[in-house]
């Protein structure tokens, strides 16, 4: 998670390789038009650290080879590592237990009395990191609606690292991974893994709950669905204040009047989604009857590309 922005810079970092302003302002831009990462000059030190080592991994001489392998067409895996390198993936099943407490006793029963009838029920883990998030709104649901998964109730699971995103799909953890797990829920979503005494796997019957793909939040959506639960944690901290607000912005076009959104312990909906929200707990939202008005959209790839770049661009 990165820190609120602070007006003072951090002392230069020493290391292996020069790491000047003009190096981290490169980084600054890159993270911001791809991301939406807000990197403040006190985090210099910070990304100094986190990317020496993806020099080390690509024998790259000094930080000017890295920008310039950065921005080539071949880079774009490469960027996929910067920001896995950037942020922090810290998940774990039922983090922040109220949220599942409230979808539990409040927010999935009418959905699947709906659904149960014939309806069409939707839930999105935006940001699903490894997995952890999506498999404890799959196992609060089939708990609750063991027939989930013959009914048209799904789970979509985004995140925007595809590494990342495909070690959710494997659903595979260490036993350590899994303590958080109530004890009572543990046999209803996982089976041992054959040969692999020290892992477990998430159960047939949640994966049938899930589709997953790769999504960057501040791109263009590739859908126009409404869904009944959005789970958004702990992302919009590392958006400055004008990205953090069009994203609530576009969740809300998305949610229509009843529908919930979850956010980070740290996160509050601001900006002029403010108005479209009521909060219902803690960082817990519901969208009220006001309606949506157009909001603009996040600059697609293509657009930012051809884009004149920002003064703070090094150059070689």
């Amino acid at each position: 998670m990165t820190a609120p922005a602070q007006t003072t810079a951090a002392p230069p970092p020493t290391g292996d390789f020069a790491f000047d302003d003009a190096d981290f302002n490169a980084i600054a831009r890159i993270a911001q038009e791809e991301f939406g990462l807000h990197l403040v000059p006190s985090k210099k030190s910070l990304v100094y650290s986190r990317l020496s080592k993806r020099l080390r991994e690509n024998a790259m001489k000094d930080f000017g080879s890295y920008l310039r392998f950065l921005e080539s067409d071949g880079g774009g895996e490469e960027r996929s590592a910067l920001l896995s390198a950037l942020t922090t993936n810290v998940t774990n099943f039922f983090r922040e237990q109220h949220h599942f407490d409230m979808l539990a006793n409040e927010v999935l029963p009418p959905l699947i009395q709906r659904a149960r009838a014939g309806g069409r029920v939707r839930l999105w883990s935006s940001a699903c990191s490894s997995g952890q998030e999506v498999w404890s709104m799959a196992a609060t649901l089939h708990k609750l609606c063991p027939e989930a998964a013959s009914l048209d109730i799904r789970i979509l699971a985004t995140d925007i690292d595809p590494v990342i995103l495909q070690k959710a799909k494997a659903a595979r953890y260490a036993e350590r991974d899994v303590a958080a797990i109530p004890e009572a829920m543990r046999s209803a979503m996982l089976t041992k893994v054959a040969g692999a005494a020290e892992e477990v796997e998430i159960r047939p019957e949640l994966r049938a709950l899930i589709s997953f793909g790769t999504l960057n939040l501040i791109s263009p959506w590739p859908f126009s669905g409404k869904f009944d639960v959005i789970f958004c944690r702990n992302v919009a901290i590392y958006f400055d204040k004008a990205t953090q607000a069009l994203l609530w912005h576009r969740f809300a076009s998305l949610l229509p009047p009843g529908a919930h959104l979850m956010i980070g312990h740290s996160e509050r909906v601001a900006g002029p989604a403010e108005t479209l929200f009521a909060s219902v707990g803690v960082t817990a939202y519901r969208r009220n009857e006001t309606a949506c008005p157009p909001i603009p959209s996040f600059p697609s790839p293509a657009a930012k590309a051809a884009a004149p770049r920002a003064a703070t661009t090094r150059r070689s």
